[in-house]
């Protein structure tokens, strides 16, 4: 077993032994649910160096990327929770971008790869926002509905690994913590007013670019 994770929910005969990355009990029921089934659960924050020992692998709100060659070396299945609709923003941050650069919303589970959020799709879903739910505060807590629903959905199948992978077929977009604007105004913005401003403010700048490059022809 990987010596960081401690076991949390300890099952006389397990039907399977699952390490979880990422979110504790008092962040997600996933762990629970996972107990539910009859799973084994061990669970860390903390950089793994080996999957060794576990049946499955789940990553979900873990703020590290995983060596390839822990990924290579696996022979347990790792799954991710992302939320955003793949290969649709990849990377940090997919509320903001889906809704910055006009890109579906979505959630999705997939298999990990050595890239960043380019692995094969197990399951994914559209997620559309009620007129109600204006900020992006809110939008993220209906993802993170949407992403465990998801996940519930379909324990038994990723529990027996009874699933099968399909490859991202898009280019997709990517995006880096270091690129969500330095004028975001905050999760709590209301978003359409929050696009238009941050828009106008990029218009703006690249005006004043435009006209900086002309006076230096």
């Amino acid at each position: 077993m990987t010596t960081q994770a401690q076991r949390i929910i300890s099952i006389q005969h397990p039907r399977k032994r699952v390490l979880f990355l990422g979110y504790t009990c008092e962040q997600t029921t996933l762990l629970e649910d996972l107990g539910k089934a009859g799973c084994e659960v061990w669970h860390t924050q903390d950089k793994i160096q080996s999957t060794q020992g576990y049946d499955f692998v789940v990553s979900y709100g873990y703020r590290h990327i995983l060596k390839k060659e822990i990924i290579e070396s696996s022979d347990a299945p790792i799954l991710n929770l992302h939320i955003s609709y793949l290969p649709w923003n990849r990377g940090a941050h997919p509320n903001f971008w889906s809704f910055f650069d006009c890109t579906p919303s979505g959630v999705t589970i997939h298999l990990i790869d050595d890239g960043v959020d380019t692995g094969p799709i197990l399951y994914q879903r559209y997620v559309n926002f009620s007129k109600e739910q204006k900020t992006f505060a809110q939008t993220y807590k209906q993802l993170i509905v949407d992403i465990e629903d998801l996940f519930r959905e379909h324990i038994e199948e990723i529990i027996e690994a009874s699933y099968t992978p399909r490859p991202q077929r898009r280019h997709g977009s990517y995006h880096k913590s270091a690129e969500l604007p330095e004028q975001f105004a905050g999760w709590d913005a209301n978003i359409d007013e929050e696009v238009r401003r941050l828009d106008e403010l990029l218009k703006k700048h690249r005006n004043k670019s435009a006209d900086s490059d002309a006076s230096l022809a």
